[in-house]
């Protein structure tokens, strides 16, 4: 599988208020429609398949919510292709499937996420790595 294209359609960010006691954040990111793409200036052995996502963080309670939507493009073999849109007419894809687009969107929305939070002045939503001095051992 190769990823040629990933963009957003939306991104929205909210702030209701700045209070940030009890605050907890939920992450939310679903599949929204699989398609098939023929385009004819890929000339590719292997077929193409549209992929809507949505992504969201909801900071509550009531504080605030980022809500990002896209779509990825991809480049897969017929055999894959043919079982994820089979499956996708019920909504159901292989959880290796799932697993790999889910980390594609986590990457990428996650990034534009935290610039959105430090602008908005939010909380981030994840801990960042830090340093920390190393502590000397102590000798008796």
């Amino acid at each position: 599988m190769r990823v040629l294209g990933f963009a957003f359609d939306k991104i929205h960010v909210e702030k209701m208020k700045n209070q940030y006691q009890d605050l907890k954040v939920s992450t939310k990111m679903d599949l929204v429609d699989i398609t098939e793409l023929k385009p004819e200036m890929f000339k590719t052995k292997e077929e193409l398949l549209n992929i809507k996502f949505s992504f969201s963080l909801d900071y509550s309670p009531e504080v605030a919510k980022i809500e990002f939507t896209g779509a990825i493009v991809i480049s897969v073999d017929s055999k894959l292709s043919k079982e994820v849109l089979k499956k996708w007419k019920d909504k159901q894809v292989s959880d290796d499937f799932r697993l790999t687009v889910f980390n594609l969107v986590l990457k990428k929305a996650t990034l534009r996420a935290l610039r959105l939070e430090e602008e908005m002045n939010l909380p981030l939503h994840m801990q960042l790595p830090s340093l920390r001095k190393e502590q000397e051992d102590l000798k008796v």
